[in-house]
């Protein structure tokens, strides 16, 4: 018989992850590595582990991700989305946790377009008087 498959997808910045949840557990693959090795940081960890922790899900599942764009913060915070909405296939009773700690809305701020006749998006060179 097979397992059961739990599937979401989480958004951050330019960051998109692709996350499995199957019964296991708890190992935490990204894009074939384990989690200890392709997060150096132990706040992404936190991060990452944060809405299983806040179900109590942490070692029913194994969490299998892919994830592409952007920085490390940014899959981060994609990564930790997707498991979220994962989360609400498994069983609907997790919304209200996971609703009122702002897990499931998709983080809007991104990076502010640069314009031209300025370094970065609002940085202008030094004013000279002569």
């Amino acid at each position: 018989m097979a397992e059961a498959t739990y599937y979401g997808t989480g958004r951050r910045k330019t960051s998109v992850a692709r996350v499995r949840l199957v019964p296991g557990q708890g190992n935490i693959v990204i894009n074939g590595r384990e989690l200890k090795d392709y997060f150096d940081l132990k706040t992404l960890e936190l991060i990452i582990k944060q809405p299983l922790e806040l179900t109590g899900t942490t070692n029913a599942y194994d969490v299998i991700a892919n994830v592409k764009g952007g920085g490390r913060t940014g899959q981060a915070g994609a990564i930790r989305h997707g498991i979220s909405r994962a989360l609400l296939e498994v069983d609907g009773d997790y919304r209200k946790v996971l609703k009122s700690a702002g897990l499931l809305t998709r983080d809007p701020r991104m990076v502010e377009r640069k314009k031209y006749g300025l370094k970065k998006a609002r940085k202008a060179s030094q004013f000279s008087k002569r």
